[in-house]
């Protein structure tokens, strides 16, 4: 069955997505990229404020030269912030193979989430080093927010395939990326763990604005009516 993440940003956020039934409350920046990360005191107050009911979930931020000293600095640290799950973006660089080698201590101690982006070539084979590397789970997201949704960047054939070559090693799967709620009925059959949202849970489905409680409420009855039986 296919749950939802909810991208939030403060603790008052937290609890709105936690009422509506989001099964992973992911800490994140809209303002500042793709994968902006939050200051460490509020995504403190997002763990404080969820206490345990459901996985929490950070970004680091954006690091497009993959530098391998200072991604594993911020993942190390975010982590400490006491988050169930750190998110890595994995963006093309020659630093790439570095950066992955020097993550895998860290993620023998910490469950850690790469992230691919369906809008830069994503590269599958990816998937088999970070499962070699202790990785918890793999995400597919976009990078440019304004250049369209998922299905935008890859068919739904391409994202059954990730899911299944991620599924292999037992690797945890998420699927993201300016997702709309008419994305679901498309996506949810795929089978990946999760589908992550922000802009369909704003004012205006702009992912910068606040949560709107009507979107919230509409995403939440769509993800349920595909978990029912028979759906």
């Amino acid at each position: 069955m296919t749950a939802w993440l909810a991208s939030i940003t403060d603790a008052a956020e937290a609890r709105q997505v936690l009422a509506a039934g989001a099964a992973i409350v992911d800490a994140k920046n809209p303002h500042a990229g793709a994968l902006g990360a939050l200051p460490h005191d509020t995504v403190r107050a997002i763990v404080a404020a969820v206490g345990g009911r459901v996985p929490v979930s950070a970004t680091i931020g954006d690091f497009p030269d993959m530098n391998p000293a200072a991604v594993a600095a911020a993942v190390a640290a975010m982590a400490a912030t006491g988050v169930d799950f750190v998110k890595i973006g994995l963006l093309p660089s020659p630093a790439l193979a570095d950066c992955l080698d020097a993550l895998a201590p860290l993620a023998s101690r910490h469950r850690l989430v790469a992230v691919l982006f369906a809008d830069r070539e994503p590269d599958f084979s990816l998937i088999g080093r970070l499962a070699e590397r202790d990785f918890t789970g793999v995400m597919l997201d976009t990078v440019d927010k304004a250049g369209g949704g998922l299905l935008a960047h890859q068919p739904a054939a391409r994202l059954a395939q990730f899911v299944a070559q991620t599924k292999k090693p037992g690797l945890l799967s998420g699927l993201a990326g300016s997702l709309k709620l008419a994305d679901i009925p498309v996506l949810a059959p795929i089978g990946a763990d999760y589908l992550g949202f922000r802009g369909a849970l704003c004012r205006n489905h702009a992912r910068t604005r606040a949560l709107d409680p009507g979107a919230l409420a509409a995403l939440s009855g769509a993800m349920g009516r595909e978990a029912a039986p028979g759906a």
